[in-house]
């Protein structure tokens, strides 16, 4: 019994589900740079922060041990989050549009796995000096308060670090995910389709 077959067509539907190479290398190039420029934000914002840092310092002389301890705990924490995330850099720069498929596929690896060390050890690190540098830091002024105004104080600006970490830190770390993810399936998808054919 001779069945009619129709090749063509199946070829078709089947190369119609692949991803489109050129709408992925837009996607990836768009990650690139969206990446880069956070990351030269981020180095503006740090850096002018901890300038800024030092200069009140400089300027208004704290009296306390603690305010000293604290403004050093803060722009470390700073240069240690800058430095680790700097290295990034050169990941992100080095994809470009004349990579192979799998070139592509280990610097997406390579970014996941420097990506999920920032959002843990290093960001961790990053809050832990962050909050204990500003209460150290609040203390010598916070200590010519009232009671209730200290507290005050104290209060918004822990809340402040609670939103930044319960809230918009697992955001920002869920929706960098998704979107590396993303890609990666999309060229791991392509690579097996490549050791199919």
């Amino acid at each position: 019994m001779a069945t009619n077959i129709d090749f063509k067509n199946i070829w078709k539907q089947q190369t119609s589900n692949r991803p489109n190479m050129e709408e992925l290398l837009g996607k990836l190039k768009k990650f690139r740079n969206q990446n880069l420029r956070r990351l030269i934000f981020a180095n503006i914002g740090l850096i002018t922060t901890s300038l800024l840092i030092l200069f009140i310092w400089y300027r208004y002389q704290p009296q306390m041990i603690t305010t000293k301890i604290g403004i050093v705990l803060v722009v470390l924490g700073m240069a240690i989050f800058l430095f680790a995330y700097n290295k990034m850099f050169m990941v992100f720069y080095k994809i470009d549009q004349t990579q192979s498929n799998n070139e592509y596929l280990q610097s997406l690896y390579t970014v996941k796995s420097k990506q999920k060390l920032m959002q843990t050890t290093i960001l961790n690190l990053y809050f832990i000096m962050l909050f204990l540098g500003i209460c150290l830091y609040m203390y010598e002024y916070t200590s010519r308060m009232t009671l209730s105004s200290g507290i005050l104080a104290y209060a918004v600006t822990l809340a402040w670090i609670a939103f930044n970490w319960l809230y918009l830190r697992p955001r920002t770390i869920k929706k960098q995910q998704e979107k590396l993810d993303e890609l990666i399936n999309k060229f791991e998808e392509i690579n097996h389709q490549l050791k199919e054919s």
